[in-house]
């Protein structure tokens, strides 16, 4: 803690220039660390996060089974599923949300390569910050460099995972089936768009749930980078 509040009274004595010298040369237990391993060693948190939580997600079940992630219905499909189970027609109520799932499975196993490069990209010109920030900064900051690209990286494997795993069609009769029922308006929702939101939330989600892992827990730093560099933040 006393090199948090070090790093906190810094601003009141020196520049921009001097503060980013004193903070590349603090002294560490086992010696110097520089901004690049700390930028080293948040992007192997984030390669551990993605190796050890979001590929349970490509398998299967590994959406709808899981209560942190599981893709519900959108606002405009939960009504859509209650006048259906309202008329007897739990089963095809239930194929519904696990084929939205289900695609969500497939598009991360297609995916995560793409994802796995992106972090590799990231350089962390703010490491240090990003390392004394909250619980999930770094997966904040990822989400927020990389979202938008990822969206359009995972959108059309999503698009195909709902055709390959049957749910267009499956969603095609269930939304037909509701639209005949009488006192209904009609529904036409983005199942593509809405999965694809939901399957990288999932993904930054299980990402977070590792960084703060390894953040809080010491026996989750198992190399000797990640010992050294959450080192400054405990």
């Amino acid at each position: 803690m006393k090199k948090i509040y070090l790093l906190l009274l810094l601003p009141l004595f020196f520049g921009c220039a001097e503060l980013q010298q004193i903070a590349d040369n603090l002294p560490q237990e086992g010696g110097y660390i520089s901004n690049a391993e700390v930028a080293a060693g948040l992007r192997q948190a984030l390669d551990k996060g993605i190796d050890q939580q979001v590929s349970k997600l490509a398998q299967e079940n590994g959406f709808f089974s899981n209560e942190l992630v599981r893709i519900t219905l959108p606002p405009e499909l939960q009504k859509v599923d209650k006048a259906l189970r309202d008329v007897g027609l739990n089963s095809l109520a239930d194929e519904g949300l696990k084929v939205l799932n289900r695609a969500a499975e497939d598009a991360v196993k297609e995916a995560t390569p793409i994802f796995v490069n992106a972090v590799k990209e990231i350089t962390f010109n703010d490491a240090r910050n990003i390392l004394l920030g909250e619980d999930t900064a770094a997966t904040a900051y990822l989400s927020q460099k990389t979202s938008d690209p990822l969206y359009a990286k995972f959108n059309p494997v999503i698009t195909n995972s709902l055709d390959e795993v049957g749910a267009t069609q499956v969603w095609s009769n269930i939304i037909q089936r509701y639209n005949q029922l009488p006192l209904t308006s009609n529904v036409n929702p983005d199942l593509p768009d809405y999965v694809t939101k939901e399957a990288l939330k999932g993904v930054f989600t299980m990402i977070a749930v590792e960084e703060k892992e390894i953040r809080n827990n010491f026996a989750a730093r198992t190399t000797d980078l990640l010992k050294r560099v959450f080192a400054l933040q405990d």
